[in-house]
């Protein structure tokens, strides 16, 4: 009877963490954070997934190596919107450093490590709300669409004011 109520607690867990995940999609696909151009960036990069079509014009302002703003422009699903806002609430103020480990992390929690990529010898990082995103592994080409983002900032940070970058 002790893993009937186990499995039973562990299907209300799952059905929790589903809910979560499909409601933060919706609100953040509906009311996107940081949605809009950006006046004078500094570094700024393009992204397109050519499996779906999603379309991404993400615009940093960095001040020497701190993100000040991040905000970004396009169309897409509602899972590359919604990653890209709840990115860009993520990187509010995080150094390129801190930057560069929050977009590992969230690839490994999709993909895993990447043949070639070091071992993370950093400490865990707290993803908050990006960690619901997880969900997204379960439909393996949507994985492009909630990575989207996280390639075009690579691109951004790495090439002032005109960076491109696909999921191809």
């Amino acid at each position: 009877m002790g893993d009937l109520e186990s499995d039973k607690g562990v299907f209300m867990l799952e059905q929790e963490f589903r809910e979560i995940y499909e409601d933060l999609i919706l609100d953040h696909q509906q009311d996107p954070r940081n949605f809009g151009p950006m006046a004078n960036p500094t570094h700024r990069a393009d992204g397109l997934n050519r499996s779906c079509g999603d379309l991404i014009h993400l615009s940093l302002k960095m001040d020497d190596d701190r993100i000040q703003e991040v905000k970004f422009t396009g169309s897409g699903c509602a899972i590359s919107t919604a990653s890209a806002s709840l990115m860009t609430e993520a990187l509010q103020g995080k150094t390129r450093a801190q930057a560069e480990i929050l977009a590992k992390h969230f690839r490994d929690l999709l993909i895993g490590n990447v043949p070639g990529d070091k071992p993370s010898t950093t400490e865990p990082v707290d993803l908050g709300d990006l960690q619901f995103l997880s969900g997204v592994k379960q439909f393996p080409i949507r994985v492009k669409c909630a990575t989207l983002c996280w390639h075009t900032l690579e691109a951004a940070l790495n090439k002032k004011l005109d960076g491109a970058s696909s999921t191809e």
